[in-house]
């Protein structure tokens, strides 16, 4: 049996990544003085909105796909995986942060990251059904 020790420790990890990019929002309003609930007014804070909003967009495509990979393929694979995807949002967060046009790396490490988790996980998923039954 699996423990899937190490996906809840990449979970955990990507949430808190998460929240580093919501302190950012709050960093932003305070360099630029913009009070919520505002939400423009100043490009930084726009920029970390967008990061933040974007990741929690992904995160919720994200986060199934790594655990059903986990569950249908290996653990190991899949925490790797999601290490991948975390760093490709770092990326992403850094370099939207100094120039959008520059965030399409950070932005096609984490996507190319979540379709393999989420396709490897269907692909096996469907195998499983199909060979040992429903």
């Amino acid at each position: 049996m699996q423990t899937h020790a190490l996906v809840a420790i990449v979970t955990l990890a990507a949430l808190i990544c998460y929240i580093w990019m919501i302190l950012r929002v709050g960093a932003a309003r305070a360099r630029t003085k913009i009070d919520a609930p505002a939400m423009t007014g100043h490009p930084d804070l726009e920029r970390a909105v967008r990061v933040q909003a974007n990741t929690l967009e992904w995160l919720v495509i994200f986060l199934p796909s790594l655990w059903l990979f986990a569950i249908y393929w290996n653990d190991l694979f899949a925490a790797a995986a999601g290490a991948v995807w975390i760093l490709g949002r770092i990326v992403y967060a850094l370099s939207y942060a100094a120039d959008p046009k520059k965030r399409g790396l950070g932005f096609a490490i984490q996507a190319f990251t979540t379709f393999a988790l989420l396709l490897g996980a269907l692909g096996r998923a469907i195998w499983v059904a199909v060979t040992v039954g429903m």
